[in-house]
């Protein structure tokens, strides 16, 4: 919401200023990336431009072209139920297995032990009874080849369980959600720098980081839009006390004013 707002008020204020030059400005905006398919119905051809930004950045100043590379994971555990007093050598505890598959995975990938480039497992829902279980995982790698490895982390598990209480007992469903776009965006190192150079012009040091997140701009970049991501201004993400000053809002839009100014001349 402070993207949208930011970027209608620097779009009025070019409205109210004519005499200020530009070139053919293009806007757009579309689902959040949260979901995991934000920008993937997103028609690059219509939208008629070599490259843009998105302004869903956090903290003042910052500027990324990298992110995690991201995929999910369910997984199904099938177990027995059987009467708890009649249970030794018959019942298979499906919540238990679910335990067991999650101590499985290594501890320091978890978000709370990880930062800068270090990727992670999150298991983010847990749901069962002792017939069958599910627990859910995101799964998250700024390096491909770490990616992979997280992702046939995941199968050496399921297989390890199916062959320890029964093939089927665990069922695995992964899928690829957007990849790093800094190999898309990097070709094209002219629209980083000139993101740092609009910050500055507005007394703003960049900070150029990894993104320890997603960005709709990794699909665009990949769908042929190389599509680096600018601050909003934005505060504690996904929490009760997520918050934006407004004077970060008003940096962002005068960011977003000098960019298309720099390109115009």
């Amino acid at each position: 919401k402070a993207g949208v707002a930011e970027i209608i008020t620097a779009i009025e204020y070019l409205q109210a200023h004519p005499e200020i030059e530009h070139g053919k400005v293009r806007i757009a905006f579309n689902p959040d990336e949260e979901i995991g398919r934000g920008a993937h119905n997103f028609n690059v051809p219509l939208f008629g431009c070599d490259w843009a930004y998105t302004i869903d950045g956090s903290a003042e100043g910052e500027l990324e072209f990298e992110n995690f590379n991201a995929g999910s994971a369910l997984f199904t555990i099938n177990g027995r139920n059987v009467h708890p007093g009649y249970a030794k050598d018959k019942m298979i505890n499906a919540i238990i297995i679910a335990m067991e598959l999650n101590g499985m995975l290594p501890v320091q990938q978890r978000p709370e032990y990880t930062t800068g480039y270090e990727g992670f497992f999150h298991v983010v829902g847990i749901n069962g009874a002792v017939e069958q279980a599910t627990i859910s995982y995101i799964i998250r790698d700024h390096s491909m080849a770490k990616f992979e490895q997280k992702k046939a982390l995941m199968k050496e598990v399921v297989a390890f369980i199916n062959a320890k209480y029964g093939q089927g007992t665990a069922i695995l469903e992964m899928k690829d959600q957007y990849y790093n776009m800094r190999e898309q965006v990097e070709p094209h190192y002219h629209i980083v720098e000139k993101a740092m150079q609009a910050m500055e012009m507005a007394g703003i040091k960049p900070q150029v980081q990894p993104i320890r997140g997603g960005t709709d701009g990794a699909n665009l970049s990949f769908m042929g839009l190389p599509c680096p991501n600018i601050f909003a201004g934005g505060h504690n993400f996904h929490g009760k006390m997520e918050y934006v000053p407004l004077e970060s809002m008003e940096k962002a839009s005068r960011v977003i004013l000098n960019i298309i100014s720099l390109y115009a001349e």
